[in-house]
Formats: structure tokens, C-alpha cells, sequence
């Protein structure tokens, strides 16, 4: 089995142009995001997607693998466009603004026995233990099935305790796997009633009845780059990383 770690990158973001290029201890975002993927286990090869010119001299640069694709509006997208030219059993989304990645958790979305003949993919969940993270409508909640298999998935906090008090919220990780068949429906079908309500691009499975596998993960810490806010929390964090290395 074959397993492509992508990495989408787009330097068009609305509140950080440029961020996979930006900063970070000497060496731009994409570079600490590609290293934490290298040394994750079952991956067979690792690339950048992106639609800019600027990131790929960058990837260059740095001998990181990268493809240029069209303009997608989503991130399923843009690996469908990658899975046409570059052949795996299996295909995992890593974001691109996220160098502090947890590379265990990439090895923990690949599973060891990976369906070929139907439609199949992967996410990360994780159980959230602060109110504040229920309450917060970008922290997208899961349920599921006694199998782990995808129910719903909602920015409103669910289930909804009326009856019973016991129980755990979990919430979305960004880190999703699919196999060719799953990216090839996503890239060919439309959005379903739940993903227009919610917008949740990964709710597009559920509604059309596709098998989407949570695995839950203990420890996660999670810190995507949006602002620049987030960026210089980053370099602090790394910075002192680095300085207990040394």
C-alpha cells in the first residue's frame, strides 16, 4: 500500500496573504510543516499542492517536493487534481499552516488495511475537555457510530445532553485520508443539504452516505496560522524548542 502525505498550500489567504511563505526561526512556514510530515511513519512520499508560483520557486528552494494545480475552493479538491497524476492507495490531507504538527497523529490516520473498491476515508477526532471549545462554532463536533463511523458533524455543540449529562464532545482534527474512489466522488458530486447548511466541506460524505472512519486521538495540540497572532505565538513556541535542543 501506497500513502501520499499532500500538503495544500495557498498564498492567497484572506486575513495572512502569503503565510506557507512566511517566517518562521529562518525558514518559511511550508518548510517546518514538510520536516514534521517526514517523520511521520507509513508515508511513502510527501508534496506540496499549490496554485502560486512563489511557493513552488520556494519548495524549490528548499528540495521540497511540490505540483502546481488550479484554483480549488477546497482543500478535497485540489488532492483530487494531485491523485490524477500521482498514483497511492491512499491520499492524507496535512494543512499547510500548521508547523507544530503532530506527526504521530498522521501515522495514527493511516490505517493498516486501506478498501480499494468502495469509497473510504479517515479523520482525526479528539475529545475536547474545555466548555469554551463546545461553545465555539469553529471547532466543528463529531458523532458517531459504535464503529467510529462518521453520524453528523456540526458547529453546534451535539448531542444535545436533554436526558443524560454523560458524556464527552469530540472535535474535528484536520487531518483527513481518503482513497482515490473518495476523492474521485467528492470531485464529481455536488453539496449535499447538511454542507450547505453548515459548511462543512466533509459533511459532502455523510450526506450522499459515504464512509468516513474517525480515529481518536489523546493529546492533541492543535495551532493553525491564521493571523498574525497565531503566527508570533508559533515562532515563540519554536523558538523555544529550538533553544532546549541547543
Amino acid at each position: 500500500m501506497k500513502t501520499v502525505a499532500v500538503i495544500p498550500a495557498r498564498y492567497a489567504s484572506t486575513r495572512l496573504p502569503g503565510k506557507p511563505l512566511k517566517d518562521i526561526c529562518g525558514k518559511p512556514m511550508i518548510w517546518w510543516v514538510y520536516n514534521r510530515v517526514k517523520m511521520a511513519k507509513k508515508i511513502d512520499d510527501i508534496v506540496v499542492a499549490t496554485d502560486d508560483e512563489r511557493i513552488v520557486e520556494c519548495c524549490n528552494q528548499y528540495n521540497i517536493p511540490s505540483v502546481m494545480t488550479g484554483t480549488h475552493n477546497t482543500a478535497a479538491n485540489r488532492l483530487q487534481e494531485v491523485s490524477q497524476t500521482i498514483q497511492a492507495d491512499f491520499y492524507l490531507q496535512v494543512n499547510g499552516d500548521e508547523p507544530l504538527i503532530q506527526y504521530e497523529l498522521l501515522t495514527m490516520a493511516v490505517p493498516d488495511i486501506i478498501p480499494q473498491d468502495v469509497e473510504f476515508g479517515t479523520n482525526i477526532i479528539t475529545k475536547m475537555t474545555n466548555p469554551v471549545e463546545v461553545m465555539d462554532n469553529s471547532n466543528i463536533k463529531v458523532v458517531f457510530d459504535n464503529d467510529y463511523n462518521c453520524l453528523y458533524m456540526s458547529r453546534t455543540p451535539i448531542p444535545y445532553p436533554f436526558k443524560s449529562l454523560d458524556f464527552d464532545y469530540y472535535k474535528h482534527v484536520g487531518i483527513i485520508g481518503y482513497n482515490k474512489k473518495m476523492l474521485d466522488f467528492f470531485a464529481n458530486s455536488t453539496p449535499g443539504i447538511f454542507e450547505k447548511i453548515e459548511g462543512i466541506d466533509i459533511l459532502r460524505f455523510t450526506d450522499w452516505g459515504k464512509t468516513l472512519k474517525f480515529i481518536v486521538a489523546e493529546n492533541v495540540k492543535s495551532l493553525s496560522v491564521d493571523t498574525q497572532k497565531d503566527l508570533d505565538m508559533v515562532i515563540k513556541i519554536i523558538k523555544n524548542e529550538v533553544g532546549n535542543e541547543n
